[in-house]
């Protein structure tokens, strides 16, 4: 399902490639969620698959816009979401790094026809079109949040499925926090977390973000801005009460670390590479 290459990606009767939240809010802190949506352009036709599969995991992040909508509210920050399916384009993989992932043929099992065989032009329509338009609203919002901290806050939010498809063990993890050398974040909300003794809270599990972190080492790590990321299991937040819970748990761990002394100064830190 190689289709030619349409003039604009997106047509007037597309949602825009990213939408802000709360973009009045004047708490130093930035959320971002790179796979908010499973929205797909109407002229790639749900990528040739059905409207089952968009709602898998493969195609976002289950329940990461809702929790972000709720910890504005708590907190009064701002938050940047991605609008469009992870199968379109993974916002969080570096072009640079020409990862397969960023364009996936095949996710979980599941083939995405309209990604097979792309050529160098397609991929970088899908580049210019949804993935950079997503990085420069978050580049906007950092900067106008310094006009409240020389140092402001970048928090990613992520979910993950409990279990891989064909992986006889299921993750055992409710929710890891995902950093690399920058602890101002990570560390206190990963104490803060681990006070409900019922919670497995991994670090840097079920994935590591001295792996692939594109978003906060592009917008936090380079600007020596505070900033991590979490995960959370998606059969955790299958309804709006789960979502509350949670999201008033990282609104708590989050505040206490804007309280922290040295969390609103800009602080640089050498970046691990677990890949290495």
């Amino acid at each position: 399902m190689n289709q030619d290459i349409p003039k604009k990606l997106l047509t007037t009767n597309d949602p825009l490639p990213f939408r802000v939240l709360n973009e009045t809010g004047t708490t130093p802190l930035l959320l971002v969620c790179d796979h908010a949506s499973n929205h797909v352009p109407k002229h790639l036709s749900n990528l040739g698959l059905d409207d089952q599969t968009l709602q898998e995991h493969v195609a976002w992040d289950i329940g990461s816009a809702d929790l972000a909508a709720i910890i504005t509210q708590q907190l009064n920050c701002r938050a940047v979401l991605a609008n469009y399916s992870r199968l379109l384009i993974d916002v969080n993989r570096n072009p640079a790094d020409n990862d397969p992932s960023m364009i996936p043929e095949i996710s979980d099992s599941y083939i995405i026809p309209a990604n097979q065989d792309l050529n160098s032009l397609q991929k970088q329509q899908r580049i210019s079109e949804i993935m950079e338009p997503y990085h420069r609203a978050i580049e906007q919002q950092m900067q106008a949040l310094q006009n409240y901290s020389p140092a402001p806050m970048l928090f990613s939010i992520h979910t993950f499925t409990p279990a891989m498809k064909g992986c006889r063990k299921p993750r055992p993890w409710h929710a890891g926090i995902l950093w690399n050398a920058d602890p101002r974040i990570a560390k206190p909300l990963m104490k803060h977390l681990r006070q409900h003794d019922h919670l497995l809270i991994g670090d840097n599990e079920p994935y590591s973000a001295r792996e692939v972190a594109y978003t906060i080492d592009r917008h936090g790590h380079a600007h020596g801005f505070p900033n991590c990321a979490i995960e959370i299991r998606q059969d955790l937040l299958k309804d709006h009460a789960d979502c509350l819970w949670w999201g008033e748990k990282l609104a708590e761990g989050l505040k206490k670390a804007l309280d922290s002394e040295d969390i609103h100064c800009v602080k640089y830190f050498d970046l691990v590479d677990d890949q290495l």
